[in-house]
């Protein structure tokens, strides 16, 4: 008998979801569902299963590409057969992918969950972390332009092991492919047991927004919260200079370390004592946001066990770092009850799910309201906000619903168009201008509107109150301070709070560093992304 492993019952809780998705019921404004995290489907369903192959059918294996360097190979996991994919050292366009074609359009509105199993050997570091072997869904969709769902971060030697990730298909999306290779590595990888599955329905109707409602629940008192993403560590300087100078009325606190390093959040006595550095600092900054009049947001952008190499969040499939994510919420809200400085607790910072949790495990969404519940049994006032799933994006909002816990704000994040607003981070092309066709499209603040949409509807359907955390584009993109103005311009109109990302971190995001990504000095004129933003906060009142 095998012993079943971490990814095997990942895929028994895949085909768990899809078996237990028939049941599901559309939810309506009478009747809105318990916040478990599990979000009903809105009718029938197409086929639960999308693809699912070991490539032993050779009529399976004809709805593939052929690429030089990739075999199939007696080579699977039981013996059968694989697909190996070999690209030696000395290859100078070291990349090798097949591909299947998939017909989206059935899948519309809906979430898949892909998986797949690997070996890899001597596969090189590649230069981009979503470079490496290669598990990826692409396809076109011609509100968003073109997209890329894939692992990242895989590479070097190992064993077969699951590979994962979560897609969330547009309305519009059109035909699509699922790749599998190598991108700018060398070495050999396998795969085998290929499989897409209808992880959730499509997104639940959402009731008609009521006539005249009743302000909605926003946790102060004031016009408007206008501020900033926080640096990484305290300085007074710094918050004398944003709410004096500045007269920014809030500040999004984050405690982050380690991102983007994987497996280095698990040992969680370590995980504490770093908790405890963070909320020492933390301690300071809130004295200093009283004194300033600066609204504060406690932000864990590192939960415990950090995140897989997939960047989905841990805690989301193992129960030992949930439980304890709970607890060091509930540390948190008997050190700061009570804290007028405090605008909120922010739970879970850009959720990932990568794939559905095991059975007893909560989800992005049910860990979230686990967390606010034993906030509220200590802490009754403090407002709690929630985060959307797929990187809190606007997508996200489609499929959440609101949760039965008091005195919540839920927040949105706003990176769109990915490709203009990081254009050469992680070596990605530089040169995208806004407004204009960006990714085939074009790119305004009527666009940007669309993008917005899911969350514009899920507030006005549940009169609640929205609050953009983070949004910003790097200091090089041509026309920045355009795309901060369209953006900013919509949030007010939609009365939604704003913190920019971010101040004094990285100066690739700086508002004080000019459009040369080599000059690393603050400009002595104020920049127009500065100034822009200097604008906005002049109209603050302070707490």
């Amino acid at each position: 008998m095998r012993t079943i492993s971490f990814p095997d019952l990942v895929a028994l809780a895949a085909f768990c979801a899809v078996c237990a998705m028939g049941d599901r019921q559309t939810a309506t404004a009478a009747t809105l569902p318990a916040p478990t995290g599990v979000v009903p489907a809105a009718g029938p369903q197409s086929s639960s299963v999308v693809v699912r192959t070991g490539f032993e059918d050779p009529s399976e294996r004809a709805h593939w590409s052929q690429a030089a360097t990739a075999r199939w190979v007696n080579e699977g996991r039981g013996g059968g057969t694989a697909l190996r994919v070999e690209v030696p050292p000395t290859e100078k366009s070291p990349t090798a992918m097949v591909r299947r074609p998939l017909d989206l359009t059935a899948y519309r509105g809906m979430q898949l969950h892909f998986t797949c199993m690997a070996k890899a050997d001597k596969v090189s570091r590649p230069p981009e972390p979503y470079n490496g072997v290669k598990f990826m869904l692409h396809f076109k969709s011609p509100s968003l332009g073109p997209r890329w769902l894939n692992v990242s971060h895989i590479h070097g030697t190992f064993d077969w092991k699951a590979l994962s990730f979560v897609a969330a298909i547009p309305d519009d999306a059109e035909q699509g492919e699922l790749d599998l290779g190598l991108q700018n590595s060398t070495g050999t990888v396998w795969f085998d047991d290929i499989a897409g599955v209808v992880a959730r329905g499509a997104a639940p109707q959402r009731p008609a927004p009521i006539a005249n409602p009743p302000l909605p629940f926003k946790g102060h008192n004031l016009p408007r919260l206008r501020g900033v993403m926080s640096p990484n560590a305290f300085r007074d300087e710094d918050l004398r200079v944003l709410g004096q100078e500045w007269h920014a009325n809030l500040i999004r606190w984050q405690f982050t370390r380690n991102w983007g390093k994987p497996n280095t959040d698990l040992d969680l006595a370590e995980y504490d004592r770093w908790i405890e550095s963070e909320l020492a600092d933390l301690d300071q900054a809130l004295a200093a946001c009283s004194r300033y009049g600066i609204k504060a947001v406690v932000d864990i952008h590192s939960p415990p066990g950090g995140r897989y190499e997939d960047n989905s969040v841990r805690m989301f499939h193992e129960a030992l770092y949930q439980e304890h994510f709970v607890k060091v919420w509930e540390k948190i809200a008997r050190r700061y009850k009570g804290n007028l400085a405090i605008w909120g607790y922010d739970l879970v910072n850009e959720p990932v799910q990568g794939a559905p949790s095991p059975p007893g495990i909560a989800d992005w969404l049910g860990i979230q309201v686990k967390a606010a519940k034993a906030i509220r049994a200590i802490d009754r006032e403090t407002p709690i906000i929630i985060e959307a799933e797929d990187w809190d994006s606007p997508a996200g909002f489609r499929y959440l619903m609101p949760v039965d816990v008091p005195r919540v704000i839920y927040q949105v994040h706003m990176y769109w168009p990915h490709s203009f607003t990081h254009q050469g981070v992680y070596g990605a092309r530089t040169g995208v201008a806004y407004p204009g066709v960006i990714d085939g499209q074009p790119c305004n603040q009527e666009a940007l509107r669309r993008y917005l949409q899911p969350v514009r509807e899920f507030q006005l359907a549940y009169n609640v109150h929205i609050y953009c955390g983070e949004f910003s584009a790097i200091r090089w993109a041509p026309g920045a301070a355009p795309y901060l103005k369209d953006c900013i311009e919509l949030f007010e109109q939609y009365g939604w709070d704003w913190s920019y990302h971010a101040y004094r971190e990285w100066d690739g995001w700086s508002l004080e560093h000019g459009p040369d990504p080599n000059d690393h000095k603050p400009t002595a004129a104020p920049t127009g992304r500065k100034q822009l933003l200097l604008e906005w906060f002049a109209k603050n009142q302070k707490p």
